[in-house]
């Protein structure tokens, strides 16, 4: 059985992904997707909207056939280490192929774009060094470094945008595959209507981004436009999470436990968390102090060195309690972590599963994986926080449907 990989995060699943998932099928002519999906924290460091398990069963209705959770270390990471735990475990999968979004839609800019830095290695990271020192942020300086370099090539071959985020992404999955030898053929799918971080929809496409749904959800419920954009199962996933909890899953609800753990804490104390750049301790306990509002504290926090996102991914591992050494412990996946899957995906799994690069996991308690007891630790922190009983990863075996 041949199989095909994408890495998603479905927060929430949208229209858009259908596509994509209809789409990675009939590019790559595969009889099973393979999705590796981030678990309860996402790699832009915020709490999934709803919870993995509820994310899954939406996968699988959609056109996934077997969902991999990627361990929280590589979940909550920059892009590149995101790109390589997630194309490590698609290639330990058996995938041939693996397919994502872009904004450009065509697979020839991105290869361009890797021979050219490839070629250009050494004149790059300089540019990216020097940019750094500058005080902007990292993914600043490797923005404006890419258009240094790029610029002479520009009217000899197209290049990929790495000014859009689903294109960054999209690089980094084809230099992980690349550096690391799996062999994977590379495909993308044009995005269509509204960008990543677009708050409006389009009509026509009965697109809206999922920054949008979210957005529209918590401050209106599940309005008209949001049944245009998103199929019936994410609506009835959206209304059975908000009905068992309460809430949606987000920085203004785990606000309050974030706060305290900074304030008790401290500068000392937080220095060790992982990824805290030196001296940016001291800026979240002022702020910590301060502000009374999630928003209020990351407008006092973020500065031009210190992007949303980065500081972001920070505040998870505070929550989550992940310090430096737990975070470099681990440079690549050692497990796949079943979440999902269809009987297609069965029939894989029964196929190949002693042939992949990494041992299966199917039932949490099976393992004593300290990468895993990390995974399990931010499930239960999620739980708390979004009013539900910790220890469901030890509860929930792989859902199955049809």
């Amino acid at each position: 059985m041949k199989a095909a990989g994408v890495v998603v995060e479905y927060n929430p699943l949208h229209n858009g992904h259908v596509h994509h998932l209809k789409e990675t099928r009939r590019l790559t002519g595969a009889e099973v997707v393979v999705a590796v999906m981030s678990g309860n924290f996402l790699q832009r460091g915020e709490p999934a909207f709803i919870d993995k398990w509820s994310r899954t069963e939406l996968a699988l209705r959609s056109g996934a056939d077997i969902v991999f959770e990627l361990p929280y270390r590589f979940a909550v990471a920059q892009a590149s280490e995101f790109a390589e735990g997630a194309i490590g475990i698609l290639a330990a999968a058996r995938c041939s192929a693996f397919c994502f979004g872009s904004e450009d839609g065509r697979i020839g800019p991105f290869m361009n774009t890797l021979r050219l830095l490839e070629d250009q290695k050494a004149v790059y990271e300089a540019e990216v060094r020097r940019l750094v020192k500058t005080g902007i942020s990292y993914p600043s300086a490797l923005s404006r470094a890419y258009l240094s370099v790029a610029d002479a090539e520009t009217h000899q071959k197209p290049l990929a945008d790495l000014t859009k985020p689903n294109n960054i992404l999209g690089f980094q999955y084809i230099k992980a595959a690349r550096s690391s030898g799996t062999g994977m053929t590379a495909f993308t799918v044009g995005r269509t209507g509204t960008g990543y971080h677009e708050l409006g929809s389009d009509p026509d496409s009965g697109i809206m981004s999922a920054t949008a749904i979210r957005e529209v959800v918590r401050e209106a419920g599940i309005t008209d436009e949001v049944l245009r954009a998103v199929p019936g199962h994410t609506v009835r996933a959206m209304e059975r999470f908000r009905e068992e909890h309460g809430r949606f899953g987000g920085w203004d609800v785990f606000w309050p436990i974030l706060r305290t753990l900074i304030i008790r804490d401290g500068a000392h104390r937080l220095r060790d968390v992982a990824e805290m750049t030196e001296g940016l301790e001291h800026r979240i306990v002022r702020a910590a102090l301060a502000a009374p509002t999630f928003t209020e504290f990351m407008e006092a926090v973020k500065t031009k060195r210190y992007t949303w996102t980065r500081i972001q991914r920070i505040l998870t591992h505070v929550l989550c309690g992940i310090d430096s050494g737990e975070f470099s412990r681990f440079r690549e996946p050692r497990y796949l972590r079943l979440l999902g899957m269809t009987q297609a995906g069965r029939s894989y799994l029964n196929l190949y599963k002693d042939d992949f690069g990494l041992p299966l996991v199917s039932r949490a308690a099976s393992s004593d994986d300290p990468m895993l007891s990390t995974d399990i630790r931010a499930s239960d922190l999620y739980a708390l926080g979004t009013g539900e009983k910790p220890g469901k990863d030890f509860r929930t075996p792989p859902i199955m449907t049809g």
